[in-house]
């Protein structure tokens, strides 16, 4: 039996601390097309409606599986030489900084055409993600995967505190074009460090002609799901990966800004306690979620995070009315980013099992868009909702408390049809074939 690989040794790895680079890169734009973004337009005077639905822009993560055989398989010109998958990372990159540059250019008084910049960072985004998710995969063994993520997790937050909180302070002294340009510089970090990465050593199955082709990058990974899990139970298994973070994604867009600026947060408080002490309460809530998963496997874990994950965003009902009061924001961002943390990473487990490592860029883009589109489409509609009920902002909470009840509703369905994979192969089979 060989010896467990060193923890030290798998976070020495030159490829852990390329990771958290480019976890940087991919956790930049996230805010900026959504969060941070909406108390850019509520401050130009922008209907909360409308203000919702363009910070729904983050909804192009949740069809990044659409074009992930694309990025999969497609050497592109020129930017290939740097190799498959730098190529596509310099190519994302760059895309994301041209696309800030420009909206700090145009700015919302031309709205139509900022929204379709907004469009345009949030599709570079997605595609950053697929390319990361990809080269983490490729450029290390499964051994060493813990430690690839562990540090692309730290620098994708430290990016949500840069495109949060520092981005909300720098706006209360300069204006909203000026913060977008050095959010935009900050990628030229991640750039260069691309530049210096390794390329991973894979020997890529080549096709022949493109109805081989689109079979192998298209077909095959969605017709191996169904292979492996069946017809019945494999649906079941996606409408179960779409309801588990409906009710943490249902607050992260556009409505959660306008929501603490109403209460009579300014937003120097708004970035210290949401965007730099809830982002390591987050950090914390996902180090328990891992230890759990260690403890107990994935399964259970999942469920208690998933009732935790839609029952903390009811402790928004107890800031309605706060009237600034920064003690009270502070204890629900406790609760509510310990338990979405917790929830992130036994999420992120759960995923992980049901891949097949032939296809793990299309299925686990495929996977990590399900899991975020049913709550981007209900926070696409929060600003009307809230408008139009006559409770306001507390429907609207209630309401995302509720549709975690689904989730907690298949989970038992499944459970005794499904197993789950270990840790060293992670692969699911229906029950019955086990």
């Amino acid at each position: 039996m060989s010896a467990k690989p060193s923890a030290w040794r798998a976070f020495a790895q030159p490829s852990a601390w390329t990771m958290f680079f480019f976890g940087f890169a991919s956790g930049l734009p996230f805010l900026l097309v959504a969060g941070t973004l909406a108390y850019w337009l509520r401050e130009g005077g922008i209907e909360l409606k409308e203000i919702t639905m363009i910070a729904s822009a983050g909804m192009a993560y949740s069809f990044k599986f659409l074009w992930a055989p694309l990025v999969d398989r497609w050497r592109l010109p020129l930017l290939g030489r740097f190799g498959q998958r730098r190529g596509w990372l310099l190519l994302a990159m760059g895309c994301v900084m041209a696309g800030l540059l420009a909206m700090a250019a145009l700015t919302p008084e031309r709205l139509a055409v900022f929204v379709a910049l907004t469009l345009f960072v949030a599709f570079a985004g997605a595609t950053l993600d697929i390319a990361v998710d990809a080269y983490r995969v490729e450029i290390a063994p499964a051994s060493a995967q813990g430690a690839l993520v562990a540090t692309y997790s730290l620098g994708y937050r430290i990016a949500l505190i840069a495109s949060g909180a520092l981005a909300l302070v720098l706006a209360d002294h300069a204006a909203w074009p000026n913060v977008y340009r050095v959010m935009a510089a900050l990628m030229l970090v991640p750039m260069v460090a691309c530049l210096f990465a390794a390329e991973p050593g894979v020997v890529r199955v080549r096709t022949e002609g493109w109805a081989a082709g689109l079979r192998e990058g298209v077909v095959e990974p969605f017709a191996d799901f169904f292979r492996r899990f069946g017809g019945g139970i494999g649906l079941v298994v996606l409408l179960f990966i779409l309801s588990i973070k409906i009710s943490d994604q249902a607050i992260v867009g556009g409505i959660i800004g306008p929501f603490y600026l109403d209460q009579g947060f300014s937003k120097t408080e708004i970035a210290a306690v949401t965007k730099v002490y809830g982002i390591w309460v987050g950090i914390a809530g996902a180090f328990l979620g891992g230890v759990a998963v260690a403890r107990w496997g994935i399964q259970w874990p999942l469920l208690i995070a998933i009732i935790l994950g839609a029952a903390s965003n009811l402790l928004y009902l107890a800031l309605i009315g706060a009237d600034g009061d920064i003690g009270l924001l502070t204890l629900v961002i406790s609760g509510e980013n310990l338990a979405q943390g917790f929830l992130g990473t036994a999420a992120v487990a759960y995923l992980s099992a049901l891949v097949n490592q032939r296809y793990t860029a299309t299925q686990y883009a495929l996977f990590s868009s399900l899991i975020m589109l049913p709550g981007k489409v209900l926070g696409f509609f929060s600003g009307a909702i809230v408008e139009a009920s006559s409770g306001g902002y507390a429907t609207y909470f209630l309401i995302t408390a509720l549709v975690g009840v689904p989730a907690v509703l298949l989970f038992f369905w499944l459970r005794p049809r499904l197993r789950l994979g270990g840790d060293e192969e992670p692969s699911g089979v229906p029950a019955e074939d086990a």
